[in-house]
């Protein structure tokens, strides 16, 4: 039998497609939804980064000035593994970029809850951001958006009150911001404090905390929580000035308002709410595997709208190993999505990533995600695998094309395999070892349109189920 195809022609060669190719092509066939639009007045997200550039300039300045003097991972940069600097890195910046030593560490600091600067193990790196600062508007804005979730790390905390009412203090704010969000305009501190206080008892009365006072014969029968107990004033005054110094809001006269920025920053944050509970499956309450499948059926851009509101209700640390837990399944698809979801986690995910680069089945993935990490375009970043590894990957996102996309799809995927020819690639996935190879070769020998292409990887799905 002939063919129009040489059997032994070689692949168009592509640079292999991202990890979520694959998911993306599957569900191309849902209408998409339409994007939501900010509220009246909302400035265009170009000024939008024009702003956000011009709050954390000294930051980029200082962030940039350690990437050039100090290099990445320079020992001399940090004193300790949490990315402070050493006071001889400190007064060197200040010395060259004519600061004070407090603005440089200051700055310093805003660059780290901004992504500009990232924690690796005992050193610190220049992060993705940085490199994207000057083309990339959208990179801008979610370093601002991190510094903006961040406020209650940027003024330290009042010394004289105790952690759980700065926690309480801390929870009650998002519904704060979304008054002022709603208010579009000044709003008085008095009314602000009034509706924290609101909150705070709502808090108290959700953990069932009662006020006990030992002896008092009222005390069992009492389950009203006293927030007269806490002063929240001064609590409010540190958030409010927290707020002010990342930019989201303005204080004066006795007044508060959301900045351009901060509003623009909480509509956000709202609709990400909005289009999780709007989700079909409700992906917000379910598990981690079960909020994966439903995001297969979203578009990136939704599906990553539905990782932040998955991941604002439930601690990192929690979330981090239910998303690995679900890439270890059988499920190829939910391995690539994990990953994804893994992605909007961000830095405090790398240790997690790092713990499971020993697994065979999700080394490929973690190598990508770390190289990405540390600033590797993703374009590149698959020049991190070894030829095994990409051979891995690729059998492994063919079997979620297979289990989840069209026929034709799988014939595409051909497209990002690193062999240049058709028996080369069948003889390295065949040594490879996934254990989803049968099935691949199988579902390619039927799919493909090419009769000796198609008789060739039959034949090679022959062997390896045979062990030949």
């Amino acid at each position: 039998m002939t063919s129009r195809i040489p059997r032994d022609s070689r692949l168009r060669l592509v640079r292999p497609r991202p990890l979520a190719a694959a998911p993306t092509a599957v569900n191309q066939r849902r209408p998409r939804r339409p994007a939501p639009r900010p509220p009246e007045g909302t400035p265009a997200p170009a000024e939008l980064a024009r702003m956000a550039r011009t709050g954390l300039a000294g930051a980029v300045r200082v962030a940039r000035w350690a990437d050039t003097a100090l290099g990445p991972g320079s020992d001399a940069a940090t004193a300790d593994g949490k990315a402070t600097l050493s006071d001889a890195t400190a007064e060197r910046a200040a010395a060259e970029l004519g600061l004070s030593v407090t603005q440089v560490r200051a700055e310093w600091d805003t660059a780290r809850l901004a992504g500009l600067v990232e924690v690796h193990g005992d050193s610190a790196r220049p992060g993705w951001r940085l490199r994207a600062w000057d083309r990339d508007d959208s990179a801008v804005l979610r370093g601002w958006v991190a510094l903006f979730d961040a406020w209650s790390l940027a003024c330290p905390e009042p010394a004289d009150h105790e952690p759980a009412a700065v926690a309480e203090v801390v929870s009650a704010m998002p519904q704060v911001l979304s008054f002022l969000q709603l208010s579009a305009g000044p709003v008085p501190v008095e009314q602000l404090l009034d509706l924290l206080r609101q909150r705070v008892t709502e808090l108290r009365t959700e953990r069932c905390e009662v006020s006990y006072e030992p002896g008092s014969a009222e005390s069992a029968g009492r389950a009203e929580p006293a927030p007269g107990d806490t002063p929240l004033p001064p609590l409010l005054d540190w958030a409010l000035r927290a707020l002010a110094s990342v930019g989201a809001l303005t204080c004066g006269d006795n007044q508060a308002t959301l900045t351009p920025l901060g509003s623009w920053a909480v509509w956000v944050k709202l609709e990400q709410i909005c289009v999780a509970a709007q989700s079909p499956a409700g992906n917000i309450e379910q598990s981690a595997e079960d909020m994966l499948r439903g995001c297969a059926q979203l578009r990136p851009n939704a599906a990553r709208a539905e990782y932040r509101a998955w991941l604002a209700a439930r601690p990192v640390g929690s979330a981090v190993t239910e998303l690995l837990a679900a890439a270890r399944g059988e499920d190829a698809l939910l391995r690539g999505l994990a990953f994804e979801a893994l992605r909007v986690v961000g830095a405090p995910a790398e240790p997690d990533v790092r713990s499971v680069v020993d697994d065979p089945a999700l080394r490929p993935y973690a190598l990508l995600w770390l190289a990405e990490h540390d600033g590797v375009d993703p374009e590149d970043a698959h020049e991190v695998l070894t030829r095994e590894e990409a051979t891995w990957l690729w059998v492994d996102t063919a079997a979620a094309v297979a289990d989840h996309g069209e026929t034709t799809m799988l014939v595409r995927h051909l497209e990002a395999a690193v062999q240049p020819t058709v028996p080369v690639l069948l003889d390295e996935v065949r040594a490879v070892g996934h254990p989803r190879t049968v099935q691949v070769l199988v579902a390619l020998a039927a799919a493909h349109p090419d009769p000796a292409l198609a008789k060739a990887v039959r034949r090679a799905a022959f062997q390896v189920h045979t062990g030949g």
